[in-house]
C-alpha cells in the first residue's frame, strides 16, 4: 500500500521544482522589464528636464554648454566617489596612457560635442522635432562607418537608409515653425554621436578593451568636462557675467545633474541584464513617448499629421 508514495513524492517534488523555476524566471523577467521602464522614464524625463531648464523664464538658464559641463563635472565626482572612495562599483582596468589619448579622449570630445549641440537645439526647435531629427542617427553611423571601413555597402542597408531619409524629409516638411539654426545644431549633435559610436566600436574591436557604462563614464566624463570648459569660457561665461550676479537655482540644477547620472546608471543596469540592442529598441519606444508627450507639455511642440507620418516612416527601420 505504501509503494506508490515514492513515485508520487518524486512527481510532487518535480512539480515543485518546475513551479519554483517558473516563479524565478517570472521574477527575473519582472526585474528586467522594471529596469527597461526605468530607463524609458528617466530618459524621457531627462529630455523634458533639460528643455525646461534651458527654455524656462523662471529658471533663466539658457546656457547649454554650462549645463552640459555641470553634468560632466557631477558625473566625474560621483563616479570617483562610487568607485574609489566607497568602492560600490568596480572599475574595469586596461586603460593605459596610449589608449586614453588615442581612444578615450576622442570619445570624450565627441560626447561633449553631442551633448552641447543637442542641448543647444532645444533653444530653437521643439522637443518633438528634435527627436525626429535624431532618427537620422543610423544614417550618419552607416555612412561614416563605411568611410572608415567599419560598414559595408549593400542594397538592403541602402534601402533602410533611404527609408529613414525620406521619413525625415516628410517630418521636416510637416514642421509648422522650423528653425534652421536649431536643425543645424541638432544635426551637428547627430554627427557627433555617430562619430562617438564609431570611436567606441574601434575602441572595442581594434583595441580589444571592453568597459561597462560606469567605467566608461569614469574615464570619459573628465575628458568631456575639459572639452566643454574651453567653449564655456569664451562663449557663455561672458554672457553669464553680464547678466548680473549668478543666482541660478542650485537645487534644480543639482537635481538635473543627478537625473543625468541616474540615466547613465539605468543604461548600465539594462545592458547587464539584456543587451545593447535592447537599449536601442527601448530607445525607439522612448522616442515615441517623448514625441507624443512633448506636444502636451510644451507649447512650442505642435504635431501635424505629416509630422507623425514622416516619423512613422523613420521608425520602419526597426
Amino acid at each position: 500500500m505504501n509503494r506508490p508514495a515514492g513515485p508520487l513524492f518524486a512527481r510532487g517534488e518535480k512539480a515543485a521544482m518546475v513551479a519554483a523555476d517558473l516563479i524565478r524566471r517570472c521574477g527575473e523577467g519582472g526585474i528586467t522589464y522594471g529596469y527597461l521602464l526605468l530607463y524609458i522614464a528617466l530618459s524621457s524625463g531627462q529630455i523634458f528636464f533639460n528643455k525646461w531648464v534651458l527654455s524656462s523664464k523662471q529658471i533663466n538658464f539658457p546656457y547649454p554648454v554650462a549645463l552640459t559641463l555641470l553634468h560632466m563635472l557631477f558625473s566625474s565626482v560621483l563616479c570617483f566617489l562610487l568607485t574609489k572612495v566607497f568602492k560600490i562599483i568596480k572599475i574595469e582596468g586596461g586603460i593605459y596612457s596610449e589608449i586614453y589619448i588615442t581612444s578615450v579622449m576622442p570619445i570624450g570630445a565627441m560626447f561633449a560635442m553631442t551633448l552641447w549641440l543637442g542641448n543647444s537645439a532645444y533653444l530653437y526647435i521643439s522637443v518633438a522635432f528634435a527627436q525626429m531629427l535624431k532618427a537620422t542617427m543610423p544614417v550618419a553611423v552607416f555612412f561614416l562607418g563605411a568611410a572608415v571601413g567599419l560598414e559595408a555597402f549593400s542594397c538592403r542597408m541602402f534601402t533602410i537608409m533611404s527609408v529613414i531619409s525620406v521619413g525625415v524629409v516628410v517630418a521636416s516638411y510637416g514642421e509648422i515653425s522650423i528653425s534652421w539654426i536649431g536643425v543645424v545644431y541638432q544635426m551637428g549633435g547627430v554627427v557627433g554621436e555617430a562619430l562617438r559610436l564609431i570611436f567606441i566600436e574601434i575602441f572595442v574591436k581594434k583595441k580589444g578593451v571592453r568597459l561597462n557604462s560606469i567605467s566608461m563614464m569614469y574615464y570619459v566624463s573628465p575628458c568631456s568636462a575639459l572639452c566643454l570648459f574651453v567653449p564655456w569660457i569664451f562663449l557663455e561665461k561672458p554672457k553669464m557675467d553680464s547678466s548680473g550676479p549668478w543666482n541660478f537655482p542650485p537645487i534644480i540644477l543639482g537635481l538635473n545633474c543627478l537625473c543625468t547620472f541616474a540615466l547613465n546608471l539605468s543604461v548600465f543596469l539594462v545592458i547587464t541584464r539584456t543587451s545593447a540592442l535592447t537599449i536601442r529598441v527601448a530607445g525607439v519606444v522612448r522616442d515615441w513617448v517623448v514625441v507624443l508627450l512633448s506636444a502636451l507639455i510644451f507649447s512650442d511642440s505642435k504635431l501635424t499629421i505629416i509630422n507623425l507620418i514622416g516619423y512613422g516612416i523613420e521608425c520602419c527601420r526597426i
